[in-house]
Order: C-alpha cells, then structure tokens, then sequence
C-alpha cells in the first residue's frame, strides 16, 4: 500500500510539474494568438495534410482586402489579420500616397467569411513606395490578440487595439522613423501589458498599458532590431524579456523595461526571433547568419557565464523551429537549413525549390515541417535530421506572393498570400 502510494504521489508531483512548464513557456498566449503561435515558437503539435491544391485538401479561401505580409492570429473562432489599400499595388506604378489606407480585419474561422474591416488612417511619415518597400507593404507585422482585444502595429502608424466586435479602443504612437524595407517587429501580450520593439520606429522598446493605451514604460537604446520580442521564463520563477539586437542580447524585466542582463551580440541587425526552450536561447544574427545558444537567467553580463555554443549558421531574416533536438531553418536565401540543437553542428543544407528571396518563416506540426516561398508553393519535409522532401503544394495563380509566415490552428494550416486568405484542413 505504502509503495502503491508512493507511487501514486510521484506521478501526480511530475503532472504537476509538468502544467507548471507548460504554463511557465506559454507564458501570455495560448494557441496562435500572435506571431508565430505560443511562445512565438513556431510549432503546434496537429494532424496537418502533408498535399494540398486548389482542389485538395483546400477548406476554403477568401479574398483579401488589400495586400500585407502579416501573419494571421486566431481567438476561438475568430481570425484576425492586417492589410492595406490605395497606395503602392504595384511596383511601376503606386499613385498617391494619399489614398494609403491601413486596415484591421476579422474573418469566421469556419468559413473565411469577413466578418468586420476597419480602416486607420497612416502616419504622414509613413514611407515612399520603393522597390524595397512594396515588396513587403504597409502590413508587415502580425497582430496578437487576447480575450480583451486585437492589437496591431503599422511601425510610424501606430500600435491599435480593437474590441473583437470591432469597435476602436485605442491608438499609441511609439516613433515616427523608417528605415529599409519598413516595419516588421509584431507586438505580445504579457499580463496588462502590449510590448512593442519600436527599434526602427523610436529606439525603444515600449510597455503599453493593453487597457487604455498608456505608454506605462520605454526602454531606450535598441539598436537596428526588426525582431519580435521572446518571453522566457527563468529558474528563478521570472519572466525575463530578451530583445536581440545589433551588438547585444538583453534580458528586461517585462513589467518595468529595466535591463537585467546582456550578452555580446554581433555588429549587424536582427531579425529572427530568440526561441526559448528547455532553459536554452537560440539567437541569430544577421547577414553573417550566426546562431548563438545562451542559458537562460543571470544577472549583469553573462557573455562568457551563460554562452553555450556559437557557430557561423543560421539565417539572416527568418526565424527557425526547434523540434526534438534539431534546429530548423527555411533560409531566406532559399535554403532548408538544420542543426543539432546540442552543439550547431550541421545536418542538412538543401536549396529550396525557389530562385527568390524568402521571407515567410518555418512552422511545424511536430512531424512535418512547412518551408513557405514568395511564388513557388510551401514545400513539407519532415522533421527529421535526414532531408527527406514530401510535397511542394502550390495554391492560386503565378502572379501571388507569398511573404506571411503560415499558422497552425488545431487541424489548419491557414496560409496568406498578397490576396488570398486560405484554410488548408484535410478533407
């Protein structure tokens, strides 16, 4: 009985334990609440087709108000995603500025039927079209979204918040400046708190009260950082907020934007996303496409305490997934990229079926992993250490790009092009 007991007791502390991690690294979402699902980590455990087409697998599709390269967001039934109109359509000609309009939008889940569309006025600083420029538009960053509302940034327009009936809540300005190709960092919800990287925009990152819009703190001093922000939970039962940067990793404390730590970073700018897994950071730089592993935690510089391992892999604007114990990567340079988790040691660098640039990011359901192209279809491999190439799905016509990472939603695998929403679900 005593033994029986003991037993009984070991497993109830390890679910116990176990709630606690899974509470711990999802920290303020669940679902694909924001950019790149729970965690911003890129992988939700689902049953995805491995083939899809226009007449296979495909649930539905709808067409897209305006174009953007955001990301689509889910909350219970509701999607909701970023786009724009009137200004730069095309690259030869984009027409008055003047016309730009910005727009929030909210779609039914089941059948991609838009359910609202609100339109922000830009910023009178908001960029020319250039080549670079249209290229990804007006709707880079993807919205997250809660039980309270959807918050959407659009860089020197603003970060807005929407009730889920579509009702205007608020907006906050977090700087006015551009650089490059625009804006791209997407905000998070930790407790009352919007966090919004306003590297390029300000030089901060910023603290907004979810509630009311109030800028509750401003951290300065984020150097050529377009990188969505991590939350990664500590040891010591903190929740620190690592923004990487050009020249330094830091560890804020999310509630007051004060630094904790810092690690050197390379002199080059950011903008894949840290992910955080098992106590481990994994960070990449730049266009010396450099992956730097730390500890999470610590205090003051931990460049030499905390370091793992460095290795001169990794990409230069997309973010990887980390499934099992390999690191995954869909290059932007068109290449399907893994390393060992353990020491960077590489597996498998394989061109992708694309001469063009890629920006969408890799997602997983935890077998199989999706590496999006702008215009030669999403190609699955599986997750494995091995190459070992499934399909190349292609969806609408040439003339579609597809810049938006996809998310996964239970059995869905919702994917956006320049004009397109669609649902691939299996049939």
């Amino acid at each position: 009985m005593m033994r029986y007991t003991i037993v009984c007791l070991f497993f109830i502390v390890m679910a116990v334990a176990q709630t606690d991690k899974t509470s711990a690294d999802d920290v303020a979402d669940q679902g694909w609440a924001r950019f790149r699902g729970a965690g911003g980590r890129g992988v939700s455990l689902a049953d995805l087709p491995t083939k899809w087409s226009d007449t296979e697998n495909l649930e539905w599709k709808t067409s897209l108000p305006g174009k953007g390269s955001s990301s689509p967001v889910v909350f219970e039934n509701r999607i909701y995603l970023t786009s724009f109109t009137g200004y730069a359509m095309t690259d030869d000609d984009p027409g008055d500025r003047s016309q730009l309009q910005l727009h929030v939008l909210c779609f039914s889940l089941d059948d991609g039927q838009l359910i609202w569309d609100k339109e922000i006025a830009p910023s009178e600083e908001e960029q020319k079209a250039s080549k670079r420029v249209t290229e990804h538009g007006y709707a880079s960053p993807t919205p997250c979204v809660d039980a309270e509302a959807v918050y959407a940034s659009f860089g020197p327009s603003g970060v807005v918040a929407f009730s889920h009936e579509g009702e205007p809540l608020w907006r906050c300005s977090v700087g006015t400046n551009t650089a490059g190709f625009g804006a791209a960092a997407s905000p998070i919800v930790y407790r009352d708190l919007v966090i919004m990287n306003a590297s390029i925009e300000d030089g901060a990152v910023y603290g907004i009260d979810k509630a009311t819009g109030e800028v509750r703190w401003r951290t300065e001093g984020i150097d050529r950082a377009w990188t969505t922000p991590t939350l990664v939970p500590c040891a010591d039962g903190k929740t620190d907020l690592v923004v990487n940067q050009k020249g330094a990793i830091l560890g804020l404390d999310p509630d007051t934007g004060k630094r904790r730590w810092s690690c050197d970073g390379l002199d080059d700018y950011v903008v894949p996303c840290v992910i955080a897994s098992g106590g481990l950071m994994y960070c990449s730089y730049g266009r010396s496409n450099t992956t730097i592993v730390l500890r999470s935690g610590g205090e003051g510089d931990v460049s030499q305490s905390h370091l793992v391992w460095e290795v001169p892999r990794g990409a230069n604007v997309t973010s990887p997934v980390l499934v099992g114990d390999y690191l995954y990567w869909s290059h932007d340079k068109a290449i399907a990229l893994c390393l060992r988790a353990s020491d960077g040691e590489e597996m498998f660098r394989e061109r992708m079926p694309t001469r063009g640039r890629v920006y969408g990011s890799i997602v997983s359901d935890g077998q199989k992993l999706f590496l999006t192209t702008r215009d030669a279809g999403i190609l699955v491999i599986a997750a494995s250490p091995e190459y070992h190439e499934l399909a190349t799905n292609q969806l609408g016509d040439e003339s579609e790009r597809f810049n938006a990472t996809p998310a996964i939603v239970g059995d869905r695998l919702l994917i956006r092009s320049d004009r397109t929403l669609y649902s691939v679900r299996t049939k």
